[in-house]
């Protein structure tokens, strides 16, 4: 009885212990998410449970428990996610564009609890963050379509913000009418340039007319405001459900392969750590002969593998260009440290835009 008494006394005192880590955890869990709402990084992200459970488990000395820590941390760990995702549930995230368009998917798909505002372009949602309004932006960088937006490269060049993420989201176009449309009775077809141009194979076959537009998302809208069955446009399955349409067919795009790369910008620089394998860099050499072949030899001698690099025009200064180079490896490494003062000595200009763990692939 005695015994008994004894390992009861022992839980309860044990119970007690555990209510203290458990809030102190909590705590640590509300810190990262505070921490992560600064820095534009979604909830959760990046997120390893297995690798961590897998690490804690090792620490478990009985065979027999050990079985069992995986569901107690997965509980604890699913409980702080929770934690997690409140906080994040107020971030204000700008984009460029309407309800319905790729770039208000993108915002809803990066951060699935967040605020999406709306601004009429680029600049506007960009300068949102700067003065505070929003938390971050979700902006485009790169189409396997149509390549480069420059506008965006110009403002990261320019602008005062930090690139905390980049998002692989593939693009799906699809013919969208009124709910009593057909395909058979569709005569015009309206989108965005660019839309109608991924599209232009299965146009042509439809044989109707082209009407451009300022974006994927107004045209749907167009298409549920004039209600007639004859119009449709080329927009996004998000965005004919945003407006009541139906899909009359999917997956039109010329390319299956079509991808737009997002970035997430946002005040506050991510700090560099040793799990980084990808930055981001803009730069301005000095004009003397050989410069920017000096400062690419300095990034390659290193063992950085540059996966882009491109120029665009600096605008301060006639026939002057900076450089916008990504590539992969870890900046806080020691060949990092080196390269980056290396090419302190040859570039008049350095700023790192990125530095974070991988690229991510959203569906």
């Amino acid at each position: 009885m005695k015994d008994l008494e004894q390992a009861k006394a022992r839980l309860k005192q044990l119970d007690r212990e555990m209510a203290t880590l458990f809030e102190k955890r909590m705590e640590a869990a509300r810190d990262v998410a505070l921490s992560q709402r600064d820095l534009a990084i979604p909830a959760g992200e990046p997120f390893r449970p297995d690798e961590v459970i897998g690490e804690n488990a090792a620490l478990i000395s009985d065979e027999e428990l050990r079985s069992y820590y995986p569901l107690f941390l997965g509980n604890l760990m699913g409980l702080a996610s929770q934690v997690e995702h409140r906080i994040m549930s107020g971030i204000r995230v700008a984009y460029a564009g309407v309800p319905g368009a790729f770039a208000h998917v993108a915002a809803k798909k990066i951060f699935t609890n967040g605020v999406a505002i709306s601004y009429p372009d680029f600049r506007t949602a960009y300068e949102a963050v700067e003065a505070g309004e929003c938390d971050c932006a979700v902006l485009p960088i790169e189409n396997s379509y149509a390549g480069d937006v420059a506008q965006v490269m110009d403002l990261a060049y320019f602008g005062s913000l930090y690139i905390n993420g980049v998002y692989d989201i593939h693009v799906t176009q699809c013919l969208l009418g009124t709910q009593d449309a057909t395909l058979e009775g569709v005569k015009e077809v309206i989108s965005h340039p660019q839309a109608l141009s991924q599209c232009a194979d299965y146009l042509a076959k439809l044989g109707v007319q082209i009407t451009e537009a300022s974006n994927t998302a107004i045209a749907a809208r167009k298409v549920a405001d004039t209600a007639s069955p004859t119009l449709a446009a080329v927009g996004s399955p998000e965005a004919a459900e945003l407006y009541g349409l139906k899909v009359l067919e999917a997956n039109i795009n010329e390319s299956t392969t079509n991808t737009t790369r997002f970035a997430v910008f946002c005040r506050t620089p991510r700090v560099v750590n040793a799990n980084d394998g990808c930055f981001i860099m803009t730069f301005t050499v000095k004009n003397e002969a050989g410069a920017l072949a000096k400062a690419i030899s300095i990034i390659g001698e290193r063992g950085f593998n540059m996966r882009s690099l491109k120029s665009r025009p600096a605008k301060n200064l006639s026939w002057s260009y900076y450089f916008y180079i990504e590539a992969e490896g870890n900046l806080a490494s020691p060949a990092g440290i080196r390269m980056l003062e290396k090419l302190g000595t040859i570039c008049s200009g350095l700023k790192i835009l990125a530095s974070y763990d991988k690229e991510i692939t959203l569906k």
